[in-house]
C-alpha cells in the first residue's frame, strides 16, 4: 500500500512537509484528528533512510496518538511530528525552525518531546511557537509516565497470565534501554522479575541492567527465540512482523514502544499463536496523560499519577475480553478508542 493510500485509508485530516535548508530542516508533521480536540503528538528526531519511510512512520504514529489519546479519555486529537536528521545534528537554529513549522499550523496541532528530543529541545521550540506540552517546570519530562504506566501493565499482564500481578520470579525479556525502557527495566528488577535484555545501543545503560540487576545480555535476534514470560518491546516500532512472530516463544507482548505490531493481520496472527497482546497506545500511555493534562487544565501531579495507574485496569480488562470473545486485543482496543472519537469521551 502506498503512503497516499495510507492517508486516505488512516483518515488523516492533514499532512504537511516543512523544509528550512539553512537551519537543516526536514520534517513532516501528521495530523490525524482534531475531532476532540488539537492533536497532542510528539516529536520525534531520526535519520530515516528515505522521505518515504519518514512518511510511513508519521502517519502510523499520528494515527496511533488519535487512539491512544481518546482511549486515555483526554481531549484531545492525535498528531505527530518527524523530523529527518541525525541527532548528532541537533541544535538551537533546527529546533526554532521546527517551531516556526508548528507554529504556522496555528494550533491545530500541539508538540512535545518524543525519540531523541528532550526538555531542552522543546525549550527552543517555544522561542517560536507557544503551542508546546511538556515544559519544564510544569508537566516536564513525560518518559517517567510512561514507564510507570508500561509497568503497571505489565503487572495486570501477569495477572491475566497467573492470577497474580507480582513479578517476582517473572521471566521478562525487554528491548531498548532509552529513557523510558531503562527506566521500566529498573521498576522490573525491583519488583522481583528475571530480565533478559536487548539494546542497538545505550551501552552505558546495558552495563548498569547486566552489572547491577543482574540482566542477561542477547541480541534482537536472540530475544525474539528467548523463551520467556512476556516479552516488552521499549524501542522502535514494527518489530512484532510476519520474520518475528512466528520466532517468539513467550506467552505475552506489554511493553512501551509505539506501534509494534506491523500491521493489524500481525495482531490476529499473535491471537492464533495463543499469545496475549497488552495493545501499545493503552499501556504507553502514561506519558501523553502527563503532557495532555498541561494542554487543557491546570497541571496536577496527583490526578495524573491516578489516570496513569488506571493503565493497569484497562490492560487486564482487554485482555480479559479477548479471552472470552475470541477477538485480538488490538481490535477491541481500537474500536473502544474510535467509539470515543466519533461519540465524544
Amino acid at each position: 500500500m502506498s503512503n497516499v493510500q495510507f492517508i486516505s485509508q488512516y483518515g488523516h485530516e492533514e499532512v504537511a512537509f516543512f523544509q528550512n535548508e539553512a537551519a537543516g530542516l526536514k520534517c513532516i508533521i501528521g495530523i490525524h484528528s482534531t475531532k476532540l480536540g488539537p492533536a497532542l503528538g510528539g516529536c520525534r528526531l531520526y535519520p530515516y533512510a528515505s522521505l518515504d519511510d519518514a512518511l510511513f512512520d508519521v502517519l502510523r504514529l499520528s494515527r496511533g496518538m488519535s487512539f491512544k489519546n481518546a482511549a486515555a479519555g483526554l481531549p484531545i486529537g492525535g498528531g505527530k511530528g518527524v523530523i529527518i536528521a541525525d541527532p548528532k545534528q541537533k541544535s538551537r537554529v533546527l529546533f526554532e525552525a521546527y517551531g516556526e513549522a508548528v507554529n504556522s499550523l496555528q494550533g491545530r496541532y500541539l508538540t512535545a518531546e518524543d525519540v531523541n528530543t528532550t526538555v531542552q529541545d522543546m525549550s527552543w521550540v517555544m522561542n517560536k511557537t507557544k503551542f508546546v506540552v511538556g515544559q519544564d517546570g510544569v508537566s516536564g519530562d513525560p518518559s517517567p509516565f510512561t514507564a510507570i504506566g508500561t509497568v503497571d501493565g505489565v503487572k495486570a499482564t501477569a495477572k491475566f497470565l497467573f492470577g497474580s500481578d507480582s513479578l517476582k520470579g517473572v521471566k521478562i525479556g525487554l528491548q531498548g534501554l532509552g529513557h523510558v525502557g531503562f527506566d521500566v527495566c529498573r521498576q522490573l528488577y525491583e519488583a522481583g522479575a528475571e530480565l533478559i535484555v536487548a539494546t542497538h545501543s545505550n551501552r552505558a545503560n546495558m552495563k548498569v541492567a547486566v552489572e547491577e540487576w543482574g540482566a542477561k545480555e542477547v541480541t534482537d535476534a536472540e530475544l525474539y527465540k528467548t523463551e520467556c514470560d512476556i516479552l516488552v518491546p521499549c524501542a522502535l516500532g514494527a518489530t512484532l512482523n510476519y520474520d518475528t512472530i512466528p520466532e517468539l516463544k513467550c506467552k505475552a507482548v506489554a511493553g512501551a514502544a509505539n506501534n509494534q505490531l506491523l500491521d493489524d493481520e500481525c495482531g490476529k496472527i499473535l491471537k492464533a499463536r495463543g499469545i496475549a497482546y497488552a495493545p501499545d497506545f493503552i499501556i504507553n500511555g502514561g506519558g501523553v496523560i502527563n503532557a495532555g493534562q498541561e494542554a487543557f487544565t491546570t497541571y496536577d501531579k496527583e490526578k495524573v499519577l491516578k489516570q496513569v495507574h488506571n493503565i493497569y485496569n484497562t490492560v487486564y480488562n482487554i485482555l480479559d475480553e479477548s479471552k472470552t470473545t475470541g477477538e485480538p486485543e488490538g481490535v477491541i482496543a481500537q474500536r473502544f478508542a474510535e467509539e470515543r472519537i466519533k461519540n465524544g469521551l
